[in-house]
């Protein structure tokens, strides 16, 4: 399954996160940015999501496909690398700026997770 393929702008999901004691943590999260074929990248806050993932590198996503009907996606995720500053982090504060209420500054981090596995929805 490519990951482009499968990830389609306006859709959105819940990432699952869990801290280093096994304490689960679920938000919601938009599209990820698709880096290649093996490599997703979102923007954080300083937050559950991103203290879970500095603890522990394992993470999930589901993502649901915009429109009706259950179509999306169940990716397995291991956190790869992070970073504070550059173009990415510019780049995903402005399409959360074009698209969300929240303010874009206070995403403050990019995570690079290597997505191990993807399965389908249902």
């Amino acid at each position: 399954m490519n990951i482009g393929d499968v990830l389609k702008p306006g859709g959105r999901g819940v990432i699952g996160t869990a801290s280093k004691a096994g304490v689960v943590n679920m938000a919601v999260y938009a599209v990820p940015q698709v880096v290649d074929d093996e490599t997703v990248a979102w923007g954080m806050t300083d937050g559950r999501t991103w203290n879970n993932v500095r603890e522990n590198p394992n993470a999930s996503y589901t993502y649901f496909a915009p429109g009706e009907g259950f179509r999306g996606a169940r990716l397995t995720l291991t956190l790869a690398r992070t970073e504070d500053s550059g173009v990415m982090l510019a780049k995903i504060r402005e399409r959360a700026g074009a698209s969300s209420p929240g303010n874009p500054e206070a995403v403050k981090h990019v995570a690079y997770f290597k997505v191990t596995e993807t399965r389908p929805l249902v």
